[in-house]
């Protein structure tokens, strides 16, 4: 994987040298990949909200609760930032308005180009704006493997999730929503790579990820309020809220911080990309959703991605060693 050589990812044993299988793969893709699965059931779990409730209003909500919630709950939140260094401390500010500014441009994005496309533009180009964000921050050249798994991942979602308008007659694309998906994109590839550096520096991360989310949460309050928030009021929307707070924000922040212990932001942000096949078999088995051959295509392609990007580069062999098959120590 390409975080064996990037400063973003937090001292380690030299990826375990050549038995890395539990704290390569566990330690960092399997926490991150269970994020993103929990990531793809928020598109149905926010279906189910009363029809009065707009999408941004329940993104936020979502947001504000999940993020009081990590707050409170992660040890070490309330102390971390009277611990961090003046420098950290302007990190953890810039990763706070990122996070809040991912649903404030992504639900209107959803809203003007509609949700399969704008779900492809922030997914997509989140990778690769991590990738060039850490190239040019920390001069971490991406590397083969992660350009080559990260562009299948992004044309396989971008097959599956665009599946039915490619069969269909499409819609006009907005360019307002489409610069509003690509805001949100660089919006979640920004907190990433702030996250896994303060990560990386010592910063436990339950606490990195309590200050990043409740500080967000506190920053779309007023916007939550100004744009309506009866619907909370009902049993159904206070039902989708509290849904949307602990398994889409607390649960899975916790696990993406894990993760980032042993993973780079620009892996990470790539790993991420099975949201939309989360969301796209949810959508045929619990909404009644059709899919056509061309999106379970594109399912295949980013399952393909992501095995790529999931193996341990040094679990057969080490990067460069060609076809050698023999490994040290067995």
């Amino acid at each position: 994987m390409p975080n064996r050589t990037s400063p973003l990812t937090p001292a380690r044993p030299a990826t375990a040298g050549p038995r890395p299988s539990r704290a390569g793969v566990l330690g960092g893709p399997a926490p991150i990949l269970g994020s993103a699965v929990l990531w793809g059931t928020t598109g149905t779990a926010a279906s189910f909200a009363p029809a009065g409730a707009s999408p941004a209003t329940i993104g936020c909500a979502g947001l504000v609760l999940g993020g009081i919630l990590l707050f409170l709950t992660s040890r070490g939140a309330r102390s971390l930032p009277a611990a961090c260094t003046p420098r950290e401390r302007r990190l953890l500010a810039l990763g706070a308005v990122a996070v809040a500014g991912y649903p404030v441009t992504f639900y209107p994005a959803t809203a003007r180009t509609g949700v399969a496309v704008a779900t492809v533009i922030a997914l997509g180009s989140a990778p690769v704006f991590a990738g060039l964000l850490s190239w040019a921050t920390e001069r971490t050249r991406p590397t083969t493997r992660w350009t080559g798994a990260t562009a299948a991942a992004v044309l396989g979602c971008a097959l599956l999730v665009l599946g039915p308008s490619l069969t269909a007659r499409a819609t006009p694309v907005d360019p307002a929503g489409v610069a509003l998906a690509a805001c949100a994109g660089l919006s979640y590839a920004v907190y990433a790579l702030i996250a896994a550096r303060l990560i990386s520096r010592g910063r436990p991360s339950g606490a990195v990820m309590g200050v990043l989310f409740g500080a967000a949460g506190l920053l779309v309050t007023p916007l939550v309020l100004m744009l309506g928030a009866h619907w909370l009021a009902t049993a159904r929307g206070a039902t989708v809220a509290v849904y949307l707070a602990v398994f889409t924000v607390y649960l899975t922040y916790r696990l993406y911080g894990r993760g980032l212990r042993h993973t780079s932001a620009s892996v990470a942000t790539s790993l991420t990309l099975p949201e939309p096949a989360v969301a796209a078999v949810l959508g045929v088995t619990v909404l009644g959703e059709r899919l056509p051959a061309v999106s379970w295509c594109g399912l295949a392609v980013l399952t393909g991605g992501l095995v790529l990007l999931t193996v341990p580069a040094g679990a057969g062999r080490r990067v460069g060693g060609g076809n050698r098959r023999r490994q040290p120590g067995r």
